[in-house]
């Protein structure tokens, strides 16, 4: 890709640009800016590829790295964070069309407000908190990967998350009106991705 070979520049594309485009989302909770960071992270790896080093971490990490630059880029030029709901004003279904069950639609309905409650103590986070939750919990990277995304230490990472799962659980608890334990709603985290 590098050397100028279209192909594997689409290549490459097409197989990191749903991930990339998802933690984008999933740190803005808005499509347009996702939409926005996805394209600028692949046009800041044909003008800067070069400075990637694959001694220093993955591909991956360093797409997250660009599109986590960016992202935080948005929010200082924004100085605000985009609701959740607004999203669900364009029509778009937030909710993963995999765990739609035809046979429960009360369970459909529960499952589905509670993914919406979770997304929403997600964007709540500060943005070092959410970045953690995203790359571990949601993209399931390591420890390790996580740190080389963000440039900071593994102990940073595992303390931050720990943070993070403590503020989402408070965050779920006072919001949660079914009677379900906040922990149990948490679990249902990855079910965005």
């Amino acid at each position: 890709m590098l050397a100028g070979d279209e192909e594997a520049f689409t290549t490459l594309y097409r197989r990191r640009q749903a991930g990339v485009y998802r933690f984008a989302l999933q740190m803005s909770g808005s499509e347009t800016v996702a939409e926005d960071v996805t394209q600028e992270v692949f046009m800041v790896l044909m003008r800067d590829g070069h400075n990637y080093d694959p001694a220093r971490a993955s591909l991956a990490a360093f797409l997250y790295g660009v599109a986590r630059n960016l992202v935080l880029r948005s929010f200082q030029r924004e100085r605000a964070f985009v609701a959740l709901h607004d999203q669900a004003d364009d029509g778009d279904s937030l909710v993963d069309e995999r765990l739609v069950s035809h046979d429960d639609p009360l369970g459909d309905l529960t499952r589905g407000e509670t993914i919406e409650r979770v997304r929403g103590a997600v964007l709540a986070l500060p943005p070092h908190y959410r970045e953690v939750v995203v790359l571990c919990e949601l993209h399931e990277m390591s420890y390790a990967e996580a740190a080389g995304v963000l440039g900071c230490a593994v102990g940073t990472i595992r303390s931050r998350l720990h943070r993070a799962r403590g503020m989402l659980v408070e965050k779920l608890r006072t919001s949660n009106s079914a009677g379900d334990t906040a922990s149990q709603t948490f679990n249902t985290a990855r079910c965005f991705a």
